[in-house]
């Protein structure tokens, strides 16, 4: 990597775009080119608000400001990444075919349970074309959206290995700067996890898509609303799918032991849902590969009972698959068929688990499982069925059971009652994982996690969503009492979720993947209208009771998208009234009061600039801490950040202000287990080698500039350099830091000269006694400096708005935990200041 680079106190040329900024006057002509690419200094980078004098400037036309993080984020290349190309090996295959079995596909290998008896509900079937129509809606519902749409399509749209709504969200964010929230650095899209590649300039329409979403928060927002309505709809399938699984397992107990009634049936599924949710805080990793055996037996019992109901009551249930039943079958009960898509759909029940839980297995894991194993039984399972509904139309009621071999019945009763409470249990665990998504994407309140497995970072526990779920799901027992009238509330969830897994895939194809637009045009219509006629169905029978979940939902969507509109304003109206480096600068270095021995670790929520709240720290306290570090949580739109590129530094104001700012990066799925000595250890670790890094490249500037050489303005270009690095755009990058390029070195005492500066000796001593101070201020003590930084609405805001951020937001905010408390810091080590900001 090697070229050239224009240089000026430091900053980097870049070629994304442009944008006017000052710049010294050249006396002479000939330099007029090279100074377009000027940036500032530092200190000018981080506020846009200095007095600029306009004797000696002028404005001109110039490369964009790239902020120092950029050069750190293009030093670590070559991460491995946990993608889904592994090496398959029989043995390795098999195992993974047992664990994709317990955990992504419980949900659609319990549906035959109580598919048939959901469609055959509202008009029992009268003559075997009906059940040949039914078969035959089902089989190709299952062929078009399991096997079709998520095994072919919608499993590659993972995110490196992560699935889901929010991994979609998370994706386009990447490649579109699609995120209400104003906190993106261009260093961020050089972390190495992110694997972005920029679309073609050839492909005009996908730049032109990514052009508009950009520019367009009403798009933006529409993004937002699509994936929370997704989430809502998913965290409501967390709620109906233990009270329809288990219940419909429960209910062969009115099978065999005819003493049985429904009210019995819905206590025992009661106290079965008690005992699911209250072990769920011991984790998936304790139950182990056991959920897989169970599952491969189950699957087996489904495709065993379906192949010997055809072999005892012959093979004309094989006719369905010729789709002219389906015409039939809307031809002759046009609105029993209508009303029956709604139980039709339940068959698909547990597809876009596929792709949520994703994060788990591999791709190729996921698909070995379905293809050889679980698609063959869901089919022979129907099959069966429908073949012994042939021969007996009046038993529509029950039919799983009733088909099952007499001498089978209590071992398979058993084994679908294990098999329904895996499928309980897998999906309240996705649910974990997707409110810890929103969360890191600030899009849910803060809640506490606890991770119950060192080996698996995604195995996690969330307590106040468990109980949250278990009082609802027991809600909807009692309210509803039956699988007929929970299934329609089932299958609206359902379909809600893969609508909106539909669009964003869409989006994805024509902005990244960028194929063919007929293809792009054809998956959309046709899997978003078989979605919504199923969604149709659904709705017509909302009145009986299904409209209480989408209550439900609207309310897991209100508090999603209120936190989030919160969290903008908040953000916003800090960036509008952070500090000006001026403020700073006229304080001096003691910033106008004590410097006490001790690193002080201010916590903000700003990726640029000097938060307010650290001026309402200086004029509430006596003393402040002889080393600041402004410290940023912040979550990037990438999975998983290596912990090589977890710390960027940059110098706050001269050194003998002994002020950082440090920005700590993790992806939505990264696991913050570190304990506060442990986050102290590594902040400080990763800050002595960026002072280290900060000397060399001090004394690689030696090499090539004259001491003489002005500092703001730069008349000649080295042919070639190792400080140099192409970007993936083309553009080239200096390696010389921009804080080193003032007058006055950061490095060096005020009194030390530039000159004086360029002896590598005097450097590295100047070095060994910054290195010395933050030591001793290490020794002095750590103390985390929180800012507890509230909002209000102004009084002439809108009713709404008031309505909105000082009651609703508030409780939100008020009842979620603060960002600092997954650190275990201990009360004294706390220091607290809170502000309010007005919005």
């Amino acid at each position: 990597m090697s070229g050239g680079s224009l240089r000026s106190n430091g900053a980097l040329a870049k070629t994304e775009s442009m944008e006017m900024r000052w710049a010294l006057k050249d006396e002479e002509g000939s330099s007029d080119e090279l100074e377009e690419s000027i940036g500032r200094s530092s200190f000018e980078e981080e506020d846009d608000d200095d007095d600029v004098d306009s004797e000696h400037q002028r404005l001109v036309r110039t490369g964009p400001r790239v902020d120092s993080f950029d050069v750190e984020a293009l030093e670590v290349h070559g991460y491995e990444m946990n993608g889904y190309d592994e090496e398959f090996s029989c043995c390795r295959s098999i195992v993974l075919a047992l664990q994709t079995l317990g955990v992504v596909f419980g949900d659609v290998g319990t549906s035959p349970l109580y598919t048939f008896d959901i469609m055959f509900n509202k008009y029992p079937v009268t003559k075997k074309e009906d059940v040949l129509g039914a078969l035959s809606l089902v089989l190709y519902t299952l062929i078009l959206i399991p096997l079709v749409k998520y095994y072919f399509i919608v499993l590659w749209g993972n995110d490196d290995g992560e699935g889901g709504i929010f991994a979609l969200y998370s994706l386009i964010c990447r490649y579109a700067h699609a995120s209400l929230l104003p906190n993106q650095l261009p260093s961020d899209q050089h972390i190495s996890s992110f694997r972005l590649k920029v679309p073609s300039p050839e492909l005009e329409r996908s730049l032109k898509i990514k052009e508009t979403l950009e520019t367009s928060s009403i798009l933006k927002k529409l993004l937002l609303i699509l994936v929370l309505l997704g989430t809502s709809m998913i965290v409501v399938d967390g709620v109906v799918t233990p009270a329809m699984s288990v219940m419909s397992a429960v209910n062969g107990f009115k099978v065999g032991l005819s003493s049985v009634n429904e009210g019995e049936v819905v206590m025992i599924t009661v106290a079965f849902l008690i005992v699911l949710f209250s072990v769920q805080r011991f984790g998936t990793s304790k139950v182990g590969l056991a959920v897989g055996p169970a599952l491969f037996i189950w699957f087996c019992c489904l495709g065993g009972i379906g192949i010997y109901n055809l072999l005892n009551y012959g093979f004309e249930a094989l006719r369905a698959f010729n789709p002219v039943y389906i015409y039939r079958f809307f031809k002759s009960n046009p609105s029993q068929a209508w009303l029956s898509l709604g139980g039709c759909l339940l068959c698909a029940t547990g597809s876009e688990a596929m792709f949520a839980d994703l994060c788990y297995f591999s791709v190729k894991s996921v698909q070995f499982t379905f293809i050889l194993l679980v698609l063959p039984c869901l089919l022979l399972g129907y099959l069966g069925q429908a073949a012994f509904l042939l021969e007996n139309l009046t038993d529509y009621e029950q039919v799983f059971y009733l088909s099952i071999p007499s001498r089978a019945f209590w071992p398979v009763m058993i084994v679908a009652t294990i098999a329904s409470l895996i499928a309980c249990r897998a999906m309240t665990a996705a649910i974990f994982s997707i409110i810890k998504q929103a969360t890191a994407l600030q899009c849910f309140p803060r809640l506490k996690i606890i991770h119950t497995s060192r080996k698996f970072m995604g195995q996690i526990y969330i307590p106040v969503i468990n109980w949250l779920l278990l009082v609802s799901c027991l809600a909807f027992v009692f309210t509803f009492g039956s699988i007929y009238e929970i299934g329609n509330a089932y299958g609206i969830a359902e379909v809600g979720v893969m609508i909106m897994t539909t669009i964003l895939v869409t989006v994805i194809m024509l902005l990244i993947w960028q194929i063919n637009i007929i293809l792009v045009f054809s998956f959309c219509t046709l899997f978003l209208g078989i979605e919504l006629l199923f969604l149709s169905s659904l709705l017509a029978n909302v009145v009986d009771g299904s409209w209480v979940l989408l209550v439900f939902a609207f309310i897991v969507f209100l508090v999603m998208y209120i936190w989030n509109y919160g969290t903008k304003l908040k953000y916003e109206t800090e960036v509008k009234q952070k500090l000006s480096m001026d403020f700073l600068m006229k304080l001096g270095c003691n910033l106008g009061t004590v410097r006490a021995p001790g690193i002080g670790l201010l916590y903000n929520e700003l990726v640029r600039g000097v938060p307010a709240i650290f001026g309402h720290f200086l004029t509430t306290l006596p003393a402040i801490h002889s080393m600041v570090i402004f410290v940023c949580i912040k979550y990037v739109p990438v999975p998983v950040v290596p912990q090589s590129e977890r710390f960027l530094f940059r110098r706050v104001g001269p050194k003998n202000y002994h002020m950082f700012r440090c920005i700590a990066r993790y992806g939505y799925k990264d696991v913050r287990k570190e304990n506060h000595q442990t986050f102290e250890q590594l902040l400080i670790d990763s800050l002595e080698k960026f002072i280290r890094r900060e000397a060399q490249e001090l004394l690689l500037e030696s090499d090539h500039y004259d001491s003489d050489t002005d500092s703001d303005v730069i008349n000649s270009l080295p042919q070639s350099s190792s400080r140099y690095l192409v970007g993936p755009n083309g553009g080239l990058y200096s390696l010389s830091m921009p804080l080193l390029q003032n007058e006055k070195s950061p490095l060096l005492e005020p009194s030390t000269s530039c000159d004086e500066s360029r002896d590598g000796d005097d450097v590295d001593s100047l070095v060994d006694k910054e290195l010395l101070f933050m030591r001793k201020a290490k020794e002095s003590g750590v103390v985390y400096l929180l800012g507890h930084g509230d909002i209000r609405a102004r009084k002439d805001s809108w009713f709404f708005k008031k309505l909105v951020i000082n009651y609703f937001y508030a409780f939100l905010r008020k009842n979620g935990r603060r960002g600092i408390t997954t650190l275990s810091v201990p009360h004294s080590k706390l220091m607290q200041v809170s502000m309010t900001y007005m919005v």
